[in-house]
């Protein structure tokens, strides 16, 4: 009997440590001594948004890797703590706490939807550290513990939305989304937006699914019914798995991007992969990064993580993809190391003080933090899917566009709120 149970236990050893979690513990253990400093970061790897959020996690390791190879920052090593939030978003506030108060982490990479991040926002302004945020967003935040590093609205929702009525002459709308803060935010933005442009109360339609939502069949009836005149589109919000079964449903029923394109603000190459992309040549996503930038900065990025997922036995290995949050997610671990050599500190007063106004190169190209709103300045792109799962870039903004924390389509006389969090005032 006794010997029954050490066989399983090393069983049970030996299948953990030939798994990707081990592997990369083993790959970054030797950094958990004394003199590396922690940094968190806070992704669902189970659970609906495991299917965008794993690939942010796996970035920041690649980041990691580079930065300790090429001697740390400060001296130090960096030190990655991976938690799981499990697409649980008051999991996410717990987690957060877990990193700062047992870890002692001096930074936080992580969340997605924005239901997560409202979720640890609290914590992080509570105990004033710092998130680094790398997902497209509703706007209508600012605060002094998260640096925003991708979309603002008027840097995706509605240059997209004008693309929509300018190239395509669409005069009806269908916005689709996952029931939460985002769809329902970003709506109330593109809704201010159609009015302005003089479209009809009448020729818009909202639409909600809960997380996780599968049976899209009522629902793709009624758009094809909607778009029968030829002249509507669907602004989608959808986020995560979903999307799956929407757009397998959107082709079942005969529907292509000729009848009534979709406008995507949450697909991007990664979500790809899980897909029949023949079905979907033609639909569209607004980003401020495709993986088909044609730049030697680009090829690289994407040839390294690659390399990284295929040496580290991820998922897929060398057939994976960037993506806008991918990239996001890489460049604010390499912000936040500018931040801290400028200041010369990881005091994050000091770090925060420094990021406003940093100008630095992505894989994408340039780019900057803005000098006072917590967002970036970054380029506007449209692309069209291919079938090979890529993005053909169909639209790209005159150079960088400044972000909106708040937007004007909602705060017309600029009188917005004011930042939350930041230090803790002396008594």
């Amino acid at each position: 009997m006794f010997k029954a149970i050490r066989f399983l236990a090393l069983v049970l050893v030996v299948s953990f440590l030939s798994s990707p979690q081990a592997l990369r513990a083993q790959n970054f253990s030797r950094f958990a001594k004394k003199g590396a400093v922690k940094i968190g970061v806070l992704h669902s790897l189970s659970g609906t948004m495991a299917i965008s959020e794993t690939s942010l996690r796996d970035v920041v390791l690649m980041a990691v890797e580079e930065i300790n190879a090429k001697g740390g920052i400060l001296g130090k090593k960096v030190e990655p703590v991976v938690v799981d939030p499990a697409s649980n978003w008051p999991l996410f506030a717990e987690k957060a706490k877990e990193l700062i108060n047992t870890h002692k982490v001096a930074v936080t990479f992580g969340c997605w939807t924005s239901v997560s991040r409202k979720s640890c926002l609290p914590v992080f302004e509570e105990y004033n550290q710092l998130l680094f945020y790398p997902v497209q967003y509703e706007g209508e935040e600012q605060s002094l513990n998260v640096f925003y590093t991708a979309a603002s609205p008027n840097q995706q929702l509605v240059p997209a939305a004008e693309y929509m009525i300018e190239e395509y002459e669409c005069k009806k709308f269908y916005l689709l989304g996952t029931d939460y803060v985002f769809p329902r935010t970003a709506n109330k933005v593109l809704k201010a937006f159609l009015k302005s442009k003089g479209v009809p109360d009448k020729n818009v339609i909202e639409d909600y699914t809960p997380f996780h939502h599968q049976d899209y069949q009522t629902i793709i009836g009624k758009i094809k019914r909607f778009a029968a005149s030829g002249d509507a589109c669907i602004l989608s919000t959808i986020n995560g798995d979903s999307n799956v079964p929407f757009y397998k449903e959107f082709a079942n029923q005969g529907l292509t991007s000729a009848d009534c394109p979709i406008m995507a603000f949450s697909v991007a190459e990664d979500e790809l992969r899980a897909m029949d992309v023949p079905p979907l040549v033609g639909h569209l996503a607004a980003w401020n990064y495709f993986q088909s930038i044609d730049s030697s900065a680009n090829r690289k990025f994407v040839k390294d993580f690659k390399a990284f997922c295929k040496k580290n036995n991820l998922p897929d290995g060398a057939g994976r993809v960037t993506d806008d949050p991918i990239e996001a997610a890489y460049f604010g671990v390499y912000v936040w190391k500018a931040a801290v050599e400028k200041a010369k500190s990881f005091d994050v007063d000091k770090v925060r003080q420094a990021v406003y106004g940093l100008k630095f190169d992505a894989p994408g190209g340039k780019k900057s933090m803005h000098p006072s709103n917590q967002h970036t300045l970054k380029p506007v792109y449209i692309g069209e899917i291919l079938k090979d799962g890529q993005f053909k870039i169909v639209y790209e903004s005159d150079g960088l566009v400044s972000p909106d924390s708040y937007s004007s389509y909602l705060w017309p006389d600029g009188k917005v709120p004011e930042p939350t969090g930041g230090p803790k005032k002396k008594s």
